[in-house]
């Protein structure tokens, strides 16, 4: 058992845990929040390879057989903890304000509900499969929040990318919305079934 905690999937999920203080750290570099070149590009690159782990903890588990518990409870943690702590971030230091904020809220809204959904489910032994419409919802989200990272540094680069990730952000938040129906109605047929 300690040695599947410890395999290379499961490092790879606890790697993921890690870079959200180091990306939190980033705006943080002074003391205070601030959104300098810099933290953003090195926020940027610490989250590109915490979503490339994010792909091969799960892959390499599979193919090497080195599915644990502790990797099943964890990889979904680690992935919300890394979504929503950026968007925290990013609506504290201005980037995504007023309208835009709602996308946000949506997001974690759900990510809370099927969240809790599931350890329902889990209790009474229903697994709840991934959809094809649920990865592109976290590959379009994770393309946004690499854009909404980016923000104002990116812009130097390719103009408009706050605006792109904004209204990926958006697509996402829609996409959310289906899969988050999806979860619930599979869900409460079950919670029916069991009353």
């Amino acid at each position: 058992m300690a040695s599947r905690a410890y395999s290379l999937p499961n490092i790879l999920t606890y790697g993921r845990i890690l870079a959200v203080p180091l990306i939190v750290l980033c705006f943080f570099i002074e003391g205070k929040l601030q959104s300098s070149d810099f933290a953003r590009w090195a926020a940027l690159w610490i989250f590109v390879i915490a979503s490339i782990t994010d792909f091969f903890d799960g892959y390499l588990a599979r193919i090497w057989n080195q599915t644990s518990n502790i990797g099943r409870m964890l990889d979904p943690i680690a992935d919300k903890l890394l979504v929503a702590s950026i968007l925290l971030l990013v609506a504290a230091d201005g980037t995504i304000a007023g309208w835009s904020l709602w996308a946000a809220i949506i997001i974690l809204c759900r990510e809370i509900l099927v969240s809790g959904l599931r350890e329902y489910l889990a209790e009474l032994k229903v697994s709840v499969p991934v959809t094809r419409i649920a990865k592109w919802k976290t590959t379009v989200q994770m393309v946004a929040i690499a854009f909404l990272l980016a923000g104002p540094a990116g812009e130097k680069i390719l103009p408009y990318t706050t605006n792109i990730g904004i209204v990926l952000l958006w697509i996402a938040a829609l996409l959310t919305m289906y899969t988050g129906y999806d979860y619930f109605r599979a869900g409460v047929k079950h919670i029916v079934d069991n009353e």
